[in-house]
């Protein structure tokens, strides 16, 4: 497998390179691809115990906050330490990256529907369309060549700051935010209004680059 081009245009690209490259060139050899992608898989696993944990105290949302720091030092730096050091293993990396990836997703989203501050219902919503579009990336990488990692001008670390955030307003505001939802009788905080915003908002990127992409297929008779 020829490793696919990489699109990543987000707001933070640039900077993120720029940080990516003085890492890598100072970064211990011990530091291999594999540690840094369990790195990343570990602080998904801190995310989602914070989440579990702020039932006895939002103080334990912090941990949930490192857990995204350190998800990004392991996730960002994994493939860029192996393109630095010409290491790269395209068919193993591609899928233990990736593998890894949707897994960990997977397992702090848990985490955060099972916190006082969000329903599990629209925790899974949120996670299903992160599913769809990754979904899309994988499969368009495999039949173009080309895996685009930018949509609506954000990517990964934005994704991730944008998490970040949120997690910060639940320490602030407390998971005493619980609204009344009339039409369905059901109670919704702020927090799951976000989740089920970002769902409907990646279903419908989903939608669209897939109809788009299905288009100019058909259209090349590919």
């Amino acid at each position: 497998m020829t490793a696919p081009k990489r699109i990543q245009e987000n707001l933070t690209a640039a900077v993120e390179r720029r940080l990516l490259n003085w890492i890598c060139t100072r970064l211990p050899m011990w530091w291999t691809p594999d540690r840094l992608t369990a790195l990343g898989f570990f602080g998904a696993i801190l995310i989602s115990a914070g989440y579990i944990a702020s039932n006895w105290g939002r103080d334990w949302l912090w941990l949930s906050v490192f857990g995204y720091c350190l998800n990004w030092f392991g996730d960002s730096l994994d493939g860029s330490v192996a393109r630095y050091r010409k290491i790269e293993r395209p068919n193993y990396g591609y899928f233990i990256d990736h593998s890894l990836d949707a897994l960990a997703n997977t397992i702090f989203i848990l985490g955060m529907g099972l916190s006082p501050y969000m329903r599990m219902d629209t925790a899974l919503f949120g996670l299903a369309g992160y599913l769809l579009l990754s979904i899309h990336t994988f499969i368009s990488a495999k039949v173009t060549g080309v895996m685009n990692l930018t949509y609506l001008g954000g990517g990964p670390t934005e994704v991730r700051m944008m998490l970040i955030v949120l997690t910060i307003c639940m320490f602030v505001f407390g998971p005493e935010t619980n609204i009344h939802w009339p039409v369905a009788n059901q109670m919704f905080s702020p927090f799951d209004i976000f989740a089920v915003v970002l769902g409907i908002l990646l279903t419908g990127v989903f939608v669209f680059h897939t109809t788009r992409s299905g288009i100019d297929l058909f259209r090349k008779g590919s």
